[in-house]
């Protein structure tokens, strides 16, 4: 299986939660700079939600707008 985690040249975002009773993990790493790690469902949740607010797809949304 590839590794999917992000890296400056592989900017982007990635969950894992590899079953139900076990908690997630998330790194994201903008193409700006920023990066981020988070453990437990909760953090993860809040990674995303800031990733996709501020870096990412954000970026896109800020360049057309």
């Amino acid at each position: 299986m590839a590794d999917l985690t992000p890296t400056a040249n592989r900017p982007g975002l990635h969950v894992s939660k590899p079953s139900p009773n076990t908690p997630a993990t998330g790194s994201a790493v903008c193409h700006c700079g920023a990066s981020a790690t988070a453990t437990g469902d909760a953090q993860v949740r809040a990674l995303v939600e800031g990733y996709t607010t501020n870096h990412g797809p954000a970026h896109n949304r800020k360049e057309r707008g």
